[in-house]
């Protein structure tokens, strides 16, 4: 977090907490020659090779609490789950969680545009772009949940 609070955020699912899931969406969300700054996972050793400059805050056995040390983390963390609280009332639906999760990190960068305008631009623009959802496709089931709910 700046001075000015918040720029633009990212977020993705990723299936586990290992390099080979995390690594990825690094480089697709981070320019080379940012600085990511990251808690003390293993995951992110390799950082500085692939042209990033790494801050790395150990947290474990810190006397520096998670919140104070990573404060935007932890409050896009919150406001992420107080909107589904408030906007889906938490029900929500794991095989959703990629399109909720969209929809958080577009409202959330544009929360404070002066152009309404634009935001529609945007809107339309990624509807032109974004492959067709039928009905179907949203009510049905997953694979493994079918499979588990037999």
């Amino acid at each position: 977090m700046n001075r000015k609070g918040f720029g633009r955020i990212r977020l993705q699912r990723i299936g586990d907490d290992s390099a080979a899931s995390v690594l990825p969406f690094v480089e697709q969300a981070i320019e080379p020659g940012a600085t990511v700054h990251t808690d003390g996972s293993a995951a992110y050793r390799t950082l500085r090779e692939l042209g990033y400059l790494h801050q790395r805050t150990v947290l474990l056995g810190s006397d520096i609490a998670a919140h104070a040390s990573m404060p935007g983390v932890h409050r896009v963390a919150a406001l992420l789950k107080r909107w589904i609280l408030g906007t889906h009332h938490g029900a929500v639906q794991p095989a959703h969680l990629d399109a909720y999760l969209d929809e958080f990190v577009f409202r959330f960068n544009r929360r404070s545009s002066s152009s309404r305008g634009m935001l529609f631009y945007r809107l339309l623009q990624q509807a032109v772009v974004t492959s067709p959802v039928t009905y179907g496709d949203v009510v049905k089931k997953t694979r493994a949940r079918s499979k588990n709910s037999e």
